[in-house]
């Protein structure tokens, strides 16, 4: 099937949203593999399916926006989670001492490695997609964000218009939504024309795509128009893991300068994550994810703004801090080894952690979506 397809094809759709959060994309995989072979078994599929057969519509930003990429173009999760596994070190490639002013790490090889898993002349228009794909990516040229998606009737993708976004190479949108500021070179590419410089997804409030993701598929502004009912609409989010920073002896004039330069960033963003989750529980029907906080808890019990809600909702996101990975059975495992979004060295734990992660993909949470 095409994603031109997906636009109007009959039944419940399914939408998968993947945050941002750079190596720990890996958690991201390993909650996905036990979801392929969750949906596999249940549908009664063969050793041939993939994620890009189930979902109808797959999002993401940042690292979320290379596998939602990955999935689209119908690449199993093994393959994209091999990627990362065994590749992950040359996407974090070194730039040169006097390049470190700018930026930690090239870009050349993790340009060369989107070229090879997505093809180079694949556009995001291109019917090799399977799924419609939305990439969120931040225009710093017009200080906004962008979320390009594939969706054939959209304002912006008409074939007629010299801004068609589908004529955009794919390998270059996800490379600009993995560009985040200090790690990776922004990239630049033409629009009508105009050379607009774009960064990293993740610096705009949709780190976290998923009600964005909804949005896109349902709001009359961006002629999807698809119906929005909890039992027309599954809405599947997977995170990269929580992880808050708590300083329980942080003092008033320890934040100086360079401390805000480093926290304020990562907690503008922390608070944007959660923000996202909260909407997609307060008009979505939760039926699976963890608390948010001690006031709101995880509203999997009917609380809402709506009597009948948008969309069913799952969220998979394991918390990665402490307390949360001792919750897991990881004991050993260190936290700040498991934060960084450059851990490559640890990508053996953060596997661990997926997989634990991944014990709580259950049946019971696509119940009315097999």
């Amino acid at each position: 099937m095409s994603y031109r397809d997906r636009v109007s094809s009959p039944g419940p759709k399914k939408l998968l949203a993947l945050d941002g959060g750079g190596i720990r994309g890996v958690i991201t995989l390993e909650v996905l593999r036990r979801l392929e072979s969750m949906l596999a078994e249940q549908l009664g599929a063969g050793d041939d399916f993939v994620l890009g057969d189930y979902f109808d519509y797959i999002g993401g930003t940042s690292t979320g926006a290379v596998i939602a990429a990955g999935l689209a173009v119908g690449l199993p999760v093994a393959q994209l989670l091999d990627l990362y596994v065994h590749r992950g070190e040359e996407m974090f490639d070194h730039a040169s001492l006097r390049r470190r002013y700018h930026y930690r790490y090239g870009s050349e090889r993790l340009r060369h490695q989107l070229q090879g898993l997505l093809g180079r002349d694949t556009t995001l228009g291109s019917d090799d997609l399977r799924t419609l794909l939305l990439i969120i990516v931040r225009n710093a040229t017009t200080d906004s964000p962008w979320p390009l998606s594939n969706n054939p009737n959209a304002l912006f993708n008409d074939p007629n218009r010299a801004d068609n976004n589908l004529a955009i190479p794919l390998w270059q949108l996800v490379r600009a939504s993995t560009a985040a500021p200090t790690y990776f070179p922004p990239e630049v590419f033409q629009v009508d024309g105009h050379d607009f410089v774009f960064v990293d997804g993740a610096l705009t409030t949709y780190n976290n795509p998923a009600f964005q993701l909804f949005l896109m598929a349902t709001h009359e502004a961006y002629r999807l128009r698809w119906t929005a009912t909890e039992s027309d609409l599954l809405l599947v989010s997977v995170g990269t893991g929580n992880c808050p920073r708590p300083h329980a002896e942080l003092r008033p004039d320890a934040m100086n300068l360079l401390f805000n330069a480093a926290s304020v960033p990562a907690a503008l963003m922390h608070a944007a994550l959660n923000e996202q989750d909260l909407l997609c529980r307060v008009f979505g029907r939760c039926r699976h994810g963890a608390s948010i906080d001690l006031e709101v808890g995880d509203l999997m019990h009917g609380e809402g703004l709506l009597d009948e809600r948008l969309f069913s909702y799952i969220r998979y996101n394991p918390e990665i801090s402490r307390r949360g990975l001792d919750a897991l059975g990881l004991y050993d495992v260190v936290p700040e080894r498991v934060q960084r979004l450059d851990s490559i060295e640890h990508v053996g734990e953060l596997r661990r952690v997926g997989q634990a992660a991944a014990h709580d993909v259950a049946p019971e949470h696509f119940a009315g979506f097999l």
